[in-house]
């Protein structure tokens, strides 16, 4: 169901709360937005109040209010500001996709506004506010054509390769709508509208992506590697990616931003996972903690050769559990010779591998590492994988628990998480293979000597 300005009268309509909040505070925001609904009908007995979702705090409101602060912004077709540097390609009716700038109506230094690394500790409130202030503009491609005679194209994928805020102005052919959706689904993003033309200022290139946009012989799995290897931030090697500045010249394909957020993260950990490999096993088990926006990462690491395995834990009510009666708990897990599929519960599973892995790699150690993840009541929407990737790298930079056993690792990450620690072992692989499961060498243990 869709609501604009022209909405049935409040009898028919559940969702009159919502509208008449809007337009009490700006009777002209309504011609910018569009209001959807789950099919469930707590938000219409709820209103924001009654938190009967579970919630801590109502992310409807939460957009609400983000959303009304940037009206005032946004009352014209033509968006002029400093663009993070930020581009959006999207994955909708593929191959012919919609790409173009994100550009807030901002005239100072917005790096910070779509640069995760910056963002752990930031507030969910911050960014929302940071995503919903960045206007996007629609200009539909074809993926498999990233080069050629298209100038909206060509400056798209110049401002990827931008290593600073660049001022632009664009131009829309009406002024940007948004959304606010009335389901958890849907991560928090700003107005879009078509392209009607666009210019950008100047721009200082990050050198070191520019020479693998140049180098049309270096696959595109080795200029990410190579890149990451150089020091260049994750999210600026995704952004790059995604425009097809890597590859094959003839090969260079545009990526949808989703994909290309993962596809990296994976081939970034896939390379470190080969290294971590070749380097001996730690000597105790290991706990790894770190708490942030409601989310309880406790990173368990075992004695073992390399393996890995991630899980996730969603209390009722949250962003992946909305209708449910008790905790789901999801997983995914790979042996030492890795996986050959995607993982189920999608990107946090490559995402949490990566962090785990810059730790192992920069100790020259391997282990088994199990990624456990509590998402609790407060952790209101969506805001993207780069939550677990920031979350997992904070708890290895945290100083260790240290056990003798897994029964003691065991014992102190169950005194964490709310939920007990059996329903983790009867949803892992790993955990119950390290519990249950005999080695060889128990087969072959040394006979008592005859003095015994």
């Amino acid at each position: 169901m869709t609501l604009t300005q022209k909405t049935p009268a409040p009898t028919q309509n559940p969702n009159n709360w919502l509208v008449d909040v809007i337009r009490k505070v700006n009777k002209n925001a309504l011609d910018q937005q569009v209001i959807t609904h789950s099919n469930s009908s707590l938000c219409v007995l709820c209103k924001g109040a009654r938190f009967l979702c579970g919630k801590t705090r109502c992310p409807i409101m939460v957009k609400v209010n983000t959303f009304l602060k940037s009206v005032p912004l946004m009352e014209t077709q033509d968006i002029d500001g400093m663009s993070p540097p930020s581009v959006f390609i999207g994955r909708i009716g593929y191959p012919n996709v919609y790409i173009g700038p994100l550009v807030p109506p901002v005239h100072e230094d917005t790096s910070i506004y779509d640069l995760p690394e910056q963002w752990f500790g930031k507030s969910m409130d911050e960014i929302v506010g940071f995503r919903s202030l960045l206007v996007r503009g629609k200009h539909r491609v074809n993926v498999q054509k990233p080069t050629g005679a298209n100038r909206i194209l060509e400056q798209t994928r110049d401002l990827a390769l931008a290593d600073n805020s660049v001022d632009i102005e664009l131009n829309l052919t009406k002024k940007p709508r948004g959304s606010i959706h009335l389901d958890d689904d849907v991560q928090p993003f700003g107005p879009s509208a078509p392209i009607r033309d666009l210019h950008v200022g100047s721009a200082r290139y990050n050198d070191k992506i520019e020479k693998a946009y140049y180098d049309t012989d270096l696959r595109a799995t080795g200029a990410v590697v190579e890149l990451y290897n150089r020091g260049v931030m994750v999210t600026k090697i995704q952004k790059a990616f995604s425009v097809g500045a890597f590859g094959i010249e003839k090969k260079r394909r545009l990526v949808p931003t989703r994909w290309s957020i993962t596809a990296v993260d994976d081939i970034i950990s896939k390379n470190l996972v080969e290294k971590v490999k070749t380097f001996p096993e730690i000597n105790e088990y290991r706990v790894y903690e770190s708490i942030y926006l409601d989310n309880v990462f406790e990173i368990l690491m075992i004695p073992q050769q390399w393996s890995y395995e991630s899980m996730e834990a969603w209390y009722p009510g949250t962003v992946w559990n909305p209708g449910g009666s008790s905790v789901a708990i999801y997983s995914d897990w790979e042996g030492n010779s890795g996986r050959s599929t995607y993982a189920a519960i999608g990107g946090c599973y490559y995402s949490a591998r990566l962090a785990v892995c810059e730790l192992l790699l920069k100790e020259q150690r391997q282990a088994t590492a199990i990624v456990l993840r509590e998402a609790r009541p407060g952790y209101i929407m969506p805001i993207g994988v780069w939550q677990v990737r920031e979350n997992v790298r904070n708890a290895m930079r945290q100083k260790p628990y240290m056990f003798n056993s897994l029964a003691e690792s065991l014992q102190f990450i169950g005194g964490r998480f709310e939920i007990p620690m059996q329903r983790w072992i009867l949803q892992s692989q790993l955990l119950q293979k390290a519990l249950f499961q005999r080695k060889i060498s128990d087969f072959f243990a040394p006979k008592p000597s005859a003095q015994a």
